[in-house]
């Protein structure tokens, strides 16, 4: 997901941790169960990386926000469901297997961390477990007060690691997201949440996924689809329409992109 984490990716354009690169490519081609096989070898080559543990917890997740259409226009731009949560009960296998993996690869960053305290595989671990976490509590769990913990302990976590690489664009995507979700939220409760010191800002939410959609990683694609709608949210159909265009030829097998493409220019 960065340049330090996998050598010299961001500075030559070429991945270094293959079976990462391969299982997020197949999250966002929706293929969950393919997207978990390269896995094993990623372990397998470094036992202590725990980006190869947040992904499959990523996975986890991906694969339950699809099967309720969390990444589309009909939720995002439904403020009782973007705020409130997924409708019906959710697949109590698959967020078990998420937790799990979530608080594995959480446990085995700050094992890293431990021994090398700015290690910055590490540090976007964190950054993405408690992201993650937070997106799940909210959506999955509904329980927004909790959830609000861990995307500021995200938010935190982001930020040391761009003390660390100030070029990551990964780290973006949680200061981005929570930016932007937060800054969804009625005025009201933002009012109450500023009294504990927890702000957001939707423009500037869409700056940091704009910069994560042009410099991230493996997470360069799901920043897009963060960026996309809530451009659409913000009715900004030009910028939306291209970074579904963008997304639907990268991924063509997705459906998803496809059909949020296709809203967009029968509008």
């Amino acid at each position: 997901m960065i340049a330090l984490a996998f050598g010299a990716s961001a500075a030559s354009g070429l991945p270094t941790n293959l079976q990462l690169e391969e299982s997020f490519r197949l999250m966002y081609e929706l293929r969950f169960d393919a997207a978990r096989a390269p896995l094993g070898a990623c372990r397998q080559a470094d036992s202590e990386d725990s980006l190869c543990y947040a992904a499959e917890a990523a996975s986890y997740l991906f694969e339950e926000f699809n099967h309720n259409g969390v990444l589309t226009s009909a939720f995002f731009l439904n403020d009782k469901r973007l705020l409130g949560g997924i409708e019906g009960m959710p697949n109590k296998e698959r967020n078990a297997a998420f937790l799990e993996a979530n608080q594995l690869a959480r446990k085995m960053a700050e094992l890293r961390l431990a021994k090398s305290p700015q290690h910055p595989g590490a540090l976007l671990t964190l950054a993405i477990t408690d992201g993650m976490q937070g997106n799940f509590e909210a959506l999955i769990r509904k329980r927004q007060l909790e959830s609000l913990r861990f995307i500021r302990r995200a938010e935190k976590e982001a930020n040391a690691l761009l003390q660390v690489e100030p070029g990551n664009g990964d780290a973006y995507v949680a200061l981005g997201a929570a930016n932007y979700i937060i800054g969804c939220l009625p005025a009201h409760k933002r009012f109450l949440l500023w009294f504990g010191r927890i702000r957001g800002d939707r423009q500037a939410g869409m700056k940091q996924l704009q910069v994560a959609a042009i410099r991230g990683h493996y997470l360069k694609p799901f920043a897009k689809i963060m960026l996309a709608l809530a451009a659409k949210r913000e009715r900004e159909f030009d910028r939306a329409r291209s970074l579904f265009a963008d997304l639907s030829s990268e991924f063509p097998v997705n459906p998803v992109f496809a059909h949020e493409l296709f809203l967009l220019e029968t509008r």
